[in-house]
């Protein structure tokens, strides 16, 4: 039997800002490695970074679609600001997924919400319906979801909906460089991958760059 997503116990993170998974991300303590063995810390840094990074997707799945060891970057000389690890990108081609950018645009209260949206229709990518939550998206793509089908969106078909945010999400409520969002119409476009910047990576994530070079070497290794 599969355990609770949002367990008080486990204190994974989600992409969900579900309460109580929300107040496992706050009362989060990252993993004690100094005492671990190289690979238990890579392990562990895995663990913790895919229950909140595709959770869903099984590790057959992610190491042969979406995860490549040679990651995208920018070059921007900085002589103030350290660049940010370039494996913070080791979940990037996720963020191509069409779940996750119907949630990344803030029309979806967690992943999971998203991922219903797309099974039932409300989601059109470039005009056609597509039922595929694991869609890959192309630089250009154009994402509408049904305004009616937006929890946060309240009021009768035929009269203007009112936006109603829901408890706990206004911190959340931003939309990554990656994407280009339009409310008015409910649509998104997919611009092109996320990339790592000086001191940032545009993909976000509760865990520290840290945490994701230790994920990205335990896969790099077992690609």
């Amino acid at each position: 039997m599969r355990k609770p997503i949002y367990s008080l116990s486990r204190k994974l993170g989600r992409m969900s800002w579900n309460k109580y998974n929300l107040f496992n991300i706050a009362q989060k303590e990252l993993p004690y490695l100094t005492t671990k063995t190289l690979f238990q810390q890579k392990w562990l840094a895995k663990r913790e970074t895919r229950a909140y990074h595709g959770d869903e997707v099984t590790e057959r799945q992610f190491k042969s679609k979406f995860f490549d060891a040679k990651l995208p970057t920018i070059n921007v000389a900085s002589q103030t600001v350290p660049h940010a690890p370039v494996a913070v990108l080791t979940f990037a081609e996720l963020e191509r997924r069409l779940d996750f950018v119907v949630f990344r645009s803030n029309f979806c209260p967690s992943v999971y919400a998203a991922r219903q949206l797309c099974v039932h229709g409300k989601v059109k990518v470039n005009g056609k319906k597509l039922a595929f939550p694991s869609h890959k998206l192309k630089d250009g793509d154009v994402i509408t979801v049904d305004p009616h089908a937006i929890q946060m969106l309240k009021g009768e078909k035929g009269t203007e909906l009112n936006f109603e945010p829901k408890p706990f999400s206004q911190p959340f409520l931003f939309v990554p460089e990656y994407l280009e969002v339009n409310y008015n119409t409910c649509q998104t476009v997919f611009l092109r991958s996320p990339i790592s910047r000086p001191g940032r990576s545009e993909i976000p994530s509760p865990f520290p760059p840290e945490m994701h070079s230790l994920a990205y070497e335990y896969y790099a290794r077992n690609k």
